[in-house]
């Protein structure tokens, strides 16, 4: 996933091949009507969804890709186009360009760097509207929306302080952007307000998925007596089934994953991306995007059901369970702020003042690490 920041060409070797619109599907009927409207995103007869990555990955694509299927079934009468692995270069440009020839006049470019190239589409086609995943900028016809993940992240550190034994917690991710930063420091921050002593330690694999470097990651850390590993990762397969094989526990991203771990899963932080994807469809279609909540900057939380904490592991007992459910009762209702100061950096440098409350666009922005976390940040 990649929300604010550089694009890291490191990751771009795993993915140049270039992709012909034989990768899209229409595995929906074929669209029996056009709809009607003068509005961008109104008048065609397909949707469109790019993928950075595939559609199996457990992860970031995963749960985008399940949004589409959503789409999918509430439109029956619109062909849904998918393409998978698309770069983050001028070969999204291509893809999107050929689904707009397909019919498309709604786009969904699902990852981060796939921004530039749809900015740049938009301009092109006005007339087509365009829905961006973790983007900061927009356009008359392109709105961006996320959702705040580090909610159930938050909830999540709270199990994994909790049923830790060593209450060393382990934390793979992929480069040092801000919202990789603060997943990081709200699972510390969770795991502390149950475990004080609790520390995370977090291993930056350079890439947003390479199975080895995360199998030597979540393996060098078990070495060290982590038994609890979480990740921000697009695929996160490698990491789970490392866990479990080597008798530690895990906490998921992105997408449920509980099956490859059938004794060790903790729970994850997931997207719930169907319901949103439909209503910005059914917007886009009844041409409303303009003032809509859409209609630049849109941030889904846990209480609007964007985010979510998957089921508990076999492995959970009750008392924890009823420990988190209360965290995210108190998330929901308002009543619980995980940023809110005093907190201090690895150097115990106060970052939030007591009694302030950081809003979304600062936290959005953090660039350091919460007291308790071991590892330093790549400059």
């Amino acid at each position: 996933m990649r929300l604010f920041g550089k694009k890291w060409g490191i990751m771009a070797s795993s993915l140049v091949v270039s992709l012909t619109l034989a990768a899209c599907s229409s595995t929906s009927s074929p669209a029996s009507t056009a709809v009607s409207g003068g509005a961008a995103g109104t008048g065609g007869k397909a949707v469109g969804f790019i993928f950075v990555g595939a559609k199996d990955d457990y992860g970031y694509n995963q749960a985008a890709y399940i949004g589409s299927q959503g789409v999918e079934k509430a439109f029956p009468d619109l062909k849904v186009l998918r393409s998978e692995n698309v770069p983050e270069t001028a070969e999204a440009e291509r893809v999107m360009e050929e689904m707009i020839r397909n019919g498309a006049k709604i786009i969904f470019p699902t990852s981060y760097g796939h921004l530039d190239p749809a900015l740049n589409v938009a301009k092109r086609h006005p007339d087509v509207l365009f829905y961006h995943q973790g983007g900061l900028k927009t356009a008359a016809n392109l709105g961006t929306y996320f959702g705040t993940i580090w909610e159930p992240v938050y909830l999540a550190g709270i199990a994994a302080g909790k049923m830790s034994k060593t209450g060393k917690l382990g934390y793979i991710v992929s480069v040092p952007i801000p919202q990789v930063l603060l997943n990081v420091n709200a699972f510390e921050l969770g795991a502390k307000s149950v475990n004080p002593s609790a520390t995370t330690t977090v291993v930056f694999t350079g890439s947003w998925c390479d199975p080895a470097q995360q199998a030597n990651a979540a393996n060098s850390m078990i070495d060290q007596g982590i038994d609890v590993l979480s990740q921000h990762q697009d695929c996160t397969k490698t990491v789970i089934e490392t866990a479990e094989r080597r008798g530690a526990l895990s906490v998921g991203y992105h997408a449920e994953a509980s099956v490859l771990a059938p004794k060790g899963w903790i729970t994850g932080s997931i997207w719930n991306w169907s319901d949103l994807y439909v209503d910005m469809v059914k917007t886009g279609i009844a041409g409303t995007f303009k003032g809509s909540k859409y209609d630049g900057k849109y941030r889904g939380q846990l209480k609007d059901n964007v985010v979510q904490l998957t089921p508990y592991g076999s492995a959970v007992p009750e008392d924890v369970k009823k420990l988190v459910d209360k965290g995210k009762a108190d998330l929901v209702a308002g009543t619980l702020n995980p940023f809110s100061g005093p907190i201090k950096d690895q150097k115990g440098v106060v970052k939030i003042e007591a009694g302030a409350k950081l809003e979304l666009d600062k936290l959005e922005a953090t660039d350091y690490f919460v007291e308790g976390v071991i590892g330093s940040i790549p400059k």
